[in-house]
């Protein structure tokens, strides 16, 4: 027997049902076919194969020999075709893709992570720390985390949090420079990252209107959380989020000399593609990560 180029899938579909329920009535009840539809497929098949795949005889139907030859091994490939996707389904619907910033994901979600767990066990999360523009169409990464003025267009965005920024540093580097008296004294130290908008912002506020902050150079660490490392073993000062270094703080690991903070207007978003909002992991995602949030500004 041989196949034309054109694989008859379809085709095929409708023998295996009518195959195995000995019925093209039977057949055509199942997938929702007439008769007549079902009749017309087997008919395509057997052009195809070039041999009669059924006697049709009154009220009934029986295979013929190459029909018996033919039909285990169609079924037989429809139940591996049936196994692949479900395995492929449970993957996409099983684990959840995040990508985050650094900061957002060691400082806020991991430590959370859990209580999503508790309420989804079901759902496995992949957590991917990045910074980096998320292209949903090429990546397989389901909801991403990013920090700015939310105009992305084509996705659906949800706020999460603004943030406020103050300078930190450890304790014993403030201590070395004989104590942080006034806002002008931080500029004793290397300040991560001096080309920071942050900085000037910051600086602005507290009334430091001439700094050197143009000629230093610009030590770019790659993420909050780094800088703030940086800053706790003792190698200059950060402009952090205080609330996320509450622990730390309270540790005595990192001293906020000011109260004075500031913010610049943007935020952490949630983004997902627009056409993919009702995923259901996406769905549980989204209203546990907004919960969390409502929760945490009605605790402040």
């Amino acid at each position: 027997m041989k196949l034309s180029k054109q694989f008859p899938l379809n085709a095929l579909r409708v023998f295996e049902a009518a195959a195995r329920l000995g019925s093209f009535t039977k057949a055509g009840d199942e997938l929702g076919m007439t008769q007549t539809a079902v009749s017309y497929q087997i008919k395509l098949l057997e052009e195809n194969v070039g041999e009669p795949l059924f006697l049709r005889r009154p009220r009934q139907i029986a295979l013929t020999e190459p029909g018996e030859r033919l039909a285990p091994k169609v079924t037989e490939a429809f139940a591996m075709l049936h196994d692949a996707m479900a395995t492929a389904r449970d993957s996409v619907e099983g684990t959840l893709a995040i990508s985050s910033t650094h900061t957002f994901a060691s400082k806020w979600l991991a430590p959370r992570l859990g209580s999503f767990h508790l309420k989804h066990p079901a759902i496995a999360v992949r957590l991917q720390a990045s910074s980096d523009i998320i292209d949903f169409t090429r990546e397989q990464i389901d909801v991403g985390i990013r920090w700015g003025d939310g105009n992305w267009p084509g996705l659906t965005l949800h706020r999460l949090m603004g943030l406020e920024f103050t300078p930190m540093l450890s304790p014993k580097l403030a201590e070395s420079a004989g104590g942080i008296r006034e806002p002008r004294d931080l500029l004793k130290f290397d300040l991560f990252d001096a080309g920071d908008i942050w900085w000037k912002q910051w600086f602005e506020a507290a009334g430091v209107t001439e700094t050197d902050l143009d000629r230093r150079p610009r030590n770019q660490l790659g993420s909050q959380a780094v800088e703030a490392d940086a800053a706790i073993a003792g190698h200059g000062v950060a402009i952090l989020h205080p609330a996320f270094y509450a622990a730390e703080i309270a540790l005595g690991r990192l001293y906020q000399p000011f109260e004075l903070t500031r913010s610049d207007g943007k935020a952490y978003w949630l983004a997902y593609p627009e056409n993919r909002r009702n995923v259901p992991k996406i769905k549980a995602f989204r209203n546990w990560i907004l919960e969390e949030m409502k929760r945490q500004e009605t605790s402040a």
